[in-house]
């Protein structure tokens, strides 16, 4: 063996032996269920980049072991990190603890030092972004977690009390389960942020930056990126490295973003106290960091602005986009543009009505818009109107009371869930905590489900702690001794 794969496998062995010490996984307690003969699971997860991983992992430690994660990505190549994700390396802090669910041989950190050691790790700057995937490819593994890739939910419906769901690809058919997380990423339940001027422009000229693109097609081409976040510099800089002949970025503000204000006020604090906030407060936090956007990191921008064919054309905004034979003539307000292809660096929406697989729950999932939000909030903002108004452990809530009890076993796990609990079921940063508030609920959410079970359970067990021969009644003895 390499040294590398010595250091990995005395790390799997100390991990083991943390778990064997502190009893995890928990041993199983949630009794069997079937429906017409066939078994149910208790949870299913939907998705397995980090934070589905993490939530399948916190529920097995935590003794809930009939799961599955379901991914239509191919296995290594789920999330965001080796597909669309354009950047060298991420933004986060390497130190940062993520998914390891408070196990120190579990971090980044111990994997990666294990490989190629601490001075390695102390010269290290940034995790380069396919190493991160690399590292996960790895949690999944040394915790044998049960992912099923390849498939992918077209479907869910409710069937009495139990939440069914069509497959298809790998796995096809319907499968039935107790609970759902919805550990569906940056899309979260929604899809692509699309501005209207984009709506009627062949596809053969413009991309969405989380789309695939051919970016070998983009060489000698003049490119136009929307935006100044960090998928705009991603996307930019790659079409650059590609060869594209010139790429403009066009910022609708007069000025860069600077100052990343939500982690610069970063804590434990803020990851455990901002979904017990009152509402005002939530709203009044996530309303100002979208007022003042967060920057693009600097290694980020530099990697655009070192190339010399690279613009950024600020105070640009977008009044209209007209397809032409052979391009597209973009009208802004610095003047008209030319350019043979648009790339959308314009995020992600949470409006879950587009989404097929939810059709059945969409119409009746509550959001902030249906009363949780209120004008004296602040200015109402689409995109914050548009978040789920969702219950203590990420569940979703009905907006007619009884028309749709199913939603009370889903679990909104994805960043669409971020005005109601904070940061914690997208960025790397909070992802333990996260999965820890997750699996606390719908522990809680089952056992009560089963309480009749469990309390039968309570009057059947019968082994014996005595066995009737550790002491000997004297009371015999004392009524003799009284009798005299």
């Amino acid at each position: 063996m390499t040294q590398a794969a010595d250091g990995l496998a005395a790390l799997e062995a100390q991990l083991q032996q943390d778990l064997e010490y502190l009893e995890l996984p928990a041993k199983s307690w949630v009794p069997a269920h079937t429906y017409n003969g066939e078994s149910v699971r208790d949870v299913v997860v939907l998705g397995a980049g980090m934070c589905g991983l993490a939530a399948l992992a916190r529920l097995q430690l935590t003794g809930i072991s009939n799961v599955v994660a379901y991914d239509a990505a191919p296995a290594g190549r789920e999330g965001p990190w080796v597909t669309f994700a354009r950047m060298e390396t991420l933004r986060s802090p390497k130190n940062l603890h993520g998914p390891a669910l408070g196990l120190a041989q579990l971090t980044f950190r111990a994997w990666f030092t294990a490989q190629w050691g601490k001075a390695a790790w102390q010269a290290l700057d940034k995790i380069p972004k396919d190493q991160w995937m690399d590292y996960l490819i790895w949690y999944r593994k040394v915790l044998n977690l049960p992912v099923h890739n390849n498939v992918r939910v077209t479907g869910i419906a409710q069937v009495g009390e139990l939440i069914a769901l069509d497959l298809s690809g790998a796995e096809t058919g319907r499968v039935y389960s107790r609970r759902l997380v919805l550990a569906t990423g940056r899309s979260g339940l929604g899809g692509f942020a699309v501005p209207d001027f984009l709506s009627k422009v062949d596809r053969r000229f413009w991309a969405h930056s989380a789309d695939n693109i051919d970016f070998d097609a983009l060489r000698g081409k003049r490119v136009a990126v929307i935006g100044a976040g960090a998928s705009s510099m991603d996307n930019a800089a790659t079409a650059l490295e590609y060869g594209a002949a010139a790429v403009d970025l066009l910022i609708r503000r007069k000025e860069m973003p600077r100052i990343n204000k939500m982690t610069g006020i970063g804590s434990q604090g803020v990851i455990h106290g901002m979904h017990q906030l009152p509402d005002a407060w939530k709203w009044k936090f996530v309303d100002y960091t979208a007022t003042t956007q967060t920057p693009p990191p600097r290694a980020s921008t530099l990697r655009v602005s070192r190339h010399a064919n690279a613009r950024f054309f600020l105070d640009c905004g977008i009044k209209a986009v007209q397809q032409q034979e052979n391009g597209l003539l973009i009208e802004t307000t610095q003047g008209a543009l030319h350019y043979d292809y648009l790339i959308a660096a314009t995020g992600f929406t949470n409006d879950f009505n587009g989404r097929p697989e939810f059709a059945a729950i969409a119409p009746h999932i509550r959001s902030w818009a249906d009363g949780r939000y209120q004008p004296i909030m602040g200015p109402a903002r689409q995109s914050m109107l548009e978040a789920p108004d969702l219950g203590p452990a990420f569940e979703f809530r009905e907006r007619t009371p009884g028309a749709c009890p199913i939603l009370a076993h889903i679990y909104c796990f994805n960043d669409a869930a971020m005005l109601t609990h904070g940061k914690v079921s997208g960025d790397i940063p909070a992802v333990s905590a996260g999965a820890d508030r997750l699996v606390r609920g719908i522990t809680a959410s089952l056992f009560s489900e089963d309480v009749e079970q469990h309390y039968a359970s309570l009057q059947a067990f019968a082994t014996l702690e005595l066995q009737g021969d550790e002491w000997v009644d004297a009371t015999p003895l004392l009524k003799q001794e009284n009798a005299l």
